[in-house]
């Protein structure tokens, strides 16, 4: 059993009960508790609980019985759930259609398992209560599973990483604490190994094979560690400022895809093809003109002045230009 499929089957054992549950009842339940030594139960369970709490999930801790000093645990539900949200027929579809990504992740597999062990455990599962506990993993992020479990099992990666409006890759090493979700994409976050720093990196990004670099344990994550507050502190800034930016007909593609608008058969820089101009959203003068840059002579930065200006400086250093 891998470490996710035991931290989801103490999560589901303790979000289904009724009452606190002991210690020990749920060393018999979960197999991997049941088959380890005292002293690694203790450590398991302990470090599971702990990630839970990690991951924001509210494990209670009381007192079984009156009489005797014998902690018990559980999840409440009602501290567990979202709240309630009201939804039109449309959004509710749309939802629904959602969900049933469920069941082609990778997820599913263990939550199904999980309720069979339970059942045949003699653990009485309210299943009503399983349906605060089902998250969406898109497929359109393949490597989630492999940095989830790196995550999980403190095991570092390395891969190939393209980075924002560029071709280039670059080979990364990474000690990661967890995968979040951000503006609607998957996102991993840890320590750059060769950098030294704390990084994020967009999963949709990631242009190879994701390689687990020696064996689990291999790392502690920094006390104190938020991942939510880090996501915030690292993602790429909004993109709130506008420009324009000429173009080939036909060409430019992924500028094309998130442009606001489109002008064809504008004057451009030379007559050998039509020119379209395209007015697009930006973070910094600075991501505009490295995704100017990677379009080659296809594209030319027109407005703001600012990306003009690093795309020209950027094009004299590599030809050794001296400015005037």
């Amino acid at each position: 059993m891998t470490k996710s499929e035991r931290l989801l089957n103490l999560l589901i054992l303790l979000l289904v009960q009724r009452h606190y549950i002991s210690k020990q009842k749920i060393r018999e339940t979960v197999p991997p508790y049941a088959e380890a030594t005292d002293e690694a139960f203790e450590r398991m369970f302990e470090r599971d609980k702990d990630e839970l709490r990690a991951l924001g999930v509210p494990v209670e801790v009381d007192s079984i019985d009156a009489f005797f000093d014998e902690p018990g645990y559980r999840i409440r539900p009602d501290e567990f759930a979202l709240p309630g949200i009201d939804l039109t027929a449309d959004e509710a579809a749309v939802i629904g259609l959602a969900t049933r990504v469920w069941q082609h992740a990778g997820l599913a597999a263990h939550t199904s398992d999980a309720l069979a062990k339970l059942s045949a455990a003699g653990v009485e599962v309210d299943r009503s209560r399983l349906d605060i506990a089902g998250p969406v993993v898109t497929v359109q992020d393949p490597h989630f599973d492999v940095f989830w479990h790196a995550s999980l099992d403190r095991t570092v990666v390395r891969f190939d990483y393209q980075r924002s409006g560029t071709g280039e890759l670059s080979t990364r090493t990474l000690e990661p604490w967890g995968v979040v979700s951000f503006s609607g994409r998957w996102y991993v976050v840890g320590r750059d190994v060769d950098r030294g720093e704390e990084r994020m990196f967009r999963l949709s990004r990631v242009r190879s094979e994701v390689r687990r670099i020696g064996k689990g344990s291999a790392y502690e994550i920094p006390p104190g560690t938020d991942l939510r507050a880090l996501t915030r502190r690292l993602a790429p800034e909004p993109a709130t400022h506008h420009g324009t930016v000429l173009v080939r007909s036909g060409t430019c593609l992924g500028m094309r895809r998130h442009a606001t608008a489109a002008e064809a058969g504008v004057t451009g820089p030379d007559d050998a093809s039509g020119w379209d101009r395209l007015t697009v959203t930006f973070s910094t003068p600075q991501s505009l003109a490295e995704e100017v840059l990677s379009y080659g002579a296809d594209a030319c930065a027109e407005e703001p002045a600012e990306v003009r200006e690093i795309v020209v400086r950027r094009l004299r250093a590599v030809t050794g230009e001296v400015a005037p």
